[in-house]
């Protein structure tokens, strides 16, 4: 099984929002913030708490988990119309509910090339970049991708999220916006042999994220890779959003086929207010529907955390100003 569904009891959900009502602006110090959560979540029963916990412990573990009833903010302000942090929030219930759910798989991270190295990230349809393959988009498929990063060594797979949460605030105004999640799994499962074969040869590139490449002005491609890899039965998958460059025919038409492939196994979920989603960023690979976005304050607002299970692979990048926020 790939896909998990939780919904936590109208008790709990209120002792939680009780103590997350309470609590600052956890951006002003993350750690001790990250401790406060732990203290909050330890309120979930065993068994919903450990599921949170397996799905970021073990390979045999499901690929993506939908949390329900979630605490709320009782006021919530406009959807920020530039990507941003809104000024106007004056209260942290959601930033709470993501970032605790985040201490459960991991540590949150920043990089400086994606929303200026903040850990919480505000995903809101923009209008200039309505049409691009971003979290800005809104406009046109956010195609099947890993959310990767780029990085100086050439491999843009390792140091990319081990997981996201996302987290809704509010939802698509026309309830016409779906995340797709398609576990490689379920694509190796689904693949004929040959194809599987040609995806495991490095015989690509992946472009760095538009995040990145929009302040460079050209594409910046990696060595090339294998877009699947690990065991056969706990496969390994990366894919850029912003093109992934194959090198021969034959990887061209592999990747096709994937992308046809993604379409047919994947998980849908329509994110409501209350609910996030838990993404295996290395498990499979997620996309995004278009929406209609009226940029009137009232358009979808999610946020979202990049985790790793651990910081220390990634001390290379890290920046002397903030252990968190890496190059």
């Amino acid at each position: 099984m790939t896909f998990a569904d939780l919904e936590l009891p109208d008790r709990v959900r209120d002792t939680i929002g009780t103590e997350l009502c309470l609590l600052p602006d956890p951006t002003q110090d993350v750690d001790r913030a990250l401790t406060r959560y732990h203290r909050v979540f330890a309120a979930l029963p065993t068994e919903l708490l450990q599921q949170i916990m397996d799905f970021g412990r073990h390979n045999d573990s499901p690929g993506v988990m939908l949390v329900r009833n979630l605490p709320l903010d009782e006021n919530l302000p406009p959807t920020p119309a530039d990507g941003e942090p809104s000024t106007a929030k004056a209260s942290f219930v959601a930033e709470g509910v993501l970032l605790g759910l985040t201490g459960l798989l991991g540590e949150p991270i920043g990089v400086l090339t994606e929303k200026a190295g903040r850990l919480v990230h505000d995903v809101v349809p923009v209008p200039e970049g309505a049409r691009a393959q971003t979290n800005q988009g809104s406009a046109v498929f956010l195609n099947f991708h890993s959310d990767i990063t780029y990085d100086t060594t050439g491999r843009y797979d390792v140091a990319n999220p081990d997981f996201l949460v996302l987290n809704c605030l509010r939802g698509a105004a026309g309830n016409d916006a779906l995340t797709y999640y398609a576990d490689a799994r379920d694509l190796c499962a689904e693949l004929p042999d040959a194809i599987v074969e040609t995806l495991r040869s490095p015989l690509y590139r992946l472009n760095a994220p538009g995040s990145y490449t929009r302040s460079v002005g050209e594409e910046v491609l990696s060595e090339p890779v294998p877009i699947l890899s690990g065991a056969a039965r706990f496969p390994e998958i990366a894919v850029s959003a912003n093109g992934t460059r194959p090198l021969t025919r034959g990887a061209r038409a592999a990747l096709d086929t994937l992308q046809e492939a993604c379409r047919s196994v994947a998980h849908a979920v329509r994110l409501q207010p209350g609910q996030a989603l838990l993404i295996n960023n290395r498990k499979g690979v997620h996309a995004r529907s278009t929406f209609r976005a009226h940029y009137d304050g009232q358009d979808r607002w999610l946020q979202r955390t990049y985790i790793r299970r651990n910081l220390w692979n990634l001390r290379y990048r890290a920046t002397p100003e903030d252990r968190r926020v890496h190059y």
